[in-house]
């Protein structure tokens, strides 16, 4: 949910104005509004670039993962983890679009999390998978930009720790 719509539905819930500070944490919301949407463009269009560059990335540090017996042997096990690359990079840009972790929270960690554990999918390396997205994904911006948009991967990293 964005702050708009955080300080409405809050307000409202009281029967009241939003307040001088609701209305300045909108205001730095809306000012900060192109920066997000320079960096959800740069993220969305180098998706194929950053998910395969992050693919070769984890492949190097972990080879075991395509290894045989490796959680990532095999075509479909490979196209899987890449598929997932994709959506882990998508809820980065809905976070950051939304300057708030909350659309991350609501789509998916905590139910990925529950997957992986389901699957046997070790945790420690799709934390390690979540680095080099973002690794993949900070080189694309400015500094400036990177810095708005590593928290983002940070959650993700830390739902999965």
């Amino acid at each position: 949910m964005t702050v708009v719509s955080q300080v409405i539905l809050k307000a409202d819930d009281e029967l009241r104005y939003p307040s001088s500070g609701e209305l300045k944490s909108i205001k730095d919301f809306l000012t900060t509004g192109a920066i997000r949407v320079r960096i959800v463009s740069t993220l969305s269009e180098n998706e194929k670039k950053i998910v395969s560059e992050a693919t070769k990335q984890l492949w190097r540090k972990r080879p075991d993962f395509i290894s045989p017996g490796g959680n990532a042997y095999g075509q479909r096990e490979r196209a899987q983890c890449i598929r997932d690359f994709g959506w882990y990079l998508r809820l980065v840009t809905y976070g950051v679009l939304a300057g708030d972790i909350g659309p991350i929270e609501k789509i998916g960690i905590v139910g990925a999390r529950e997957m992986y554990n389901s699957l046997g999918v070790p945790l420690p390396g799709m934390v390690e998978a979540i680095g080099c997205l973002k690794a993949a994904s900070l080189d694309l911006l400015t500094a400036d930009d990177a810095t708005e948009a590593a928290p983002y991967f940070d959650y993700i990293i830390q739902g999965m720790s």
